[in-house]
C-alpha cells in the first residue's frame, strides 16, 4: 500500500514499481485515516508510508498500524533527510527509512528488503546509528527526545496548541503539557517560539 497525500508522488512510485514483477501496488491512500481504514478492510503485505500527512503525523499512523499489525513491514518515505527524522522513526517501529530524493533503484532495494522481513538503512544512516550507540558525545538536542516527545515537539513547533495536540494524539491536556515541559527541559529552551525557531533552523518543519 502506498500512503502519500500527493497524487503525483504516488503516480511516480507506481511507475517505478510497474517495471517490477515482484512488487504490486494494490492499495493507495492520501491520508493517514484512509490508510488505517484500508489496512482494516483488506490484506496488505507492506506499507510505503509518507512521514508528512495532512490529517495526522506519519509517526502516529505508524504507531497505529503497528498496534493493529505488529508484523506488518512499514517503510517510511520522506522528503526530510535521514539525520533529521530517521532515528525517531526507527524507534517508533518502522522497518526502514528512505528519502524521496533517493534513486529509484535504491527505493526498490529498500522496499524489497523490508518486504522480505529485513531492516533497511542507508550506509549513511547505518553510520549514524553506530555512532549513536558507541559515542559518549550527545547528538543534536531533538535526538534526546523520546518518540512521543518528538511528535509533540514537531506539532508545537508548527504552531499547534496543547489542546489541539491532545485532541490529535488522543491524549489528555495534562499529558501533553507534561511532554512540553520535558521537551523544553531536554532541549534547554524556554518557549514555543524557541521550539519553532529551532525546528526551522534544523529543517524539521517548513
Amino acid at each position: 500500500m502506498l500512503v502519500d497525500d500527493h497524487q503525483i508522488v504516488r503516480a511516480g512510485l507506481k511507475q517505478i514499481f510497474a517495471e517490477c514483477t515482484d512488487i504490486v501496488v494494490d492499495a493507495e491512500a492520501a491520508t493517514g485515516t484512509e490508510a488505517l481504514e484500508l489496512l482494516r478492510a483488506r490484506p496488505v503485505d507492506g506499507v510505503l508510508l509518507d512521514l508528512s500527512m495532512p490529517d495526522r503525523s506519519g509517526i502516529d499512523v505508524l504507531r497505529r498500524m503497528r498496534g493493529e499489525r505488529a508484523d506488518l513491514p512499514i517503510l517510511i518515505l520522506s522528503m526530510h533527510a535521514e539525520e533529521q527524522y530517521a532515528m525517531n522513526v526507527l524507534k517508533a517501529g518502522a522497518n526502514g527509512y528512505i528519502a524521496k530524493s533517493s534513486p529509484p533503484a535504491e527505493i526498490l532495494k529498500a522496499v524489497r528488503m523490508v518486504l522480505t522481513g529485513k531492516k533497511y538503512v542507508s550506509p549513511a544512516l547505518a553510520q549514524q546509528l553506530a555512532t549513536a550507540f558507541t559515542s559518549d558525545v550527545h547528538g543534536a538536542p531533538h535526538e534526546k527526545l523520546s518518540t512521543r516527545e518528538f511528535e509533540v515537539f514537531c506539532k508545537l513547533a508548527a504552531g499547534h496548541s496543547v489542546s489541539d495536540i491532545a485532541d490529535e494524539l488522543f491524549l489528555s491536556v495534562k499529558t501533553v503539557s507534561t511532554h512540553r515541559a520535558r521537551i523544553l527541559e531536554k532541549m534547554n529552551l524556554r518557549t514555543n517560539a524557541d521550539l519553532t525557531y529551532y525546528a526551522i533552523k534544523n529543517e524539521l518543519i517548513q
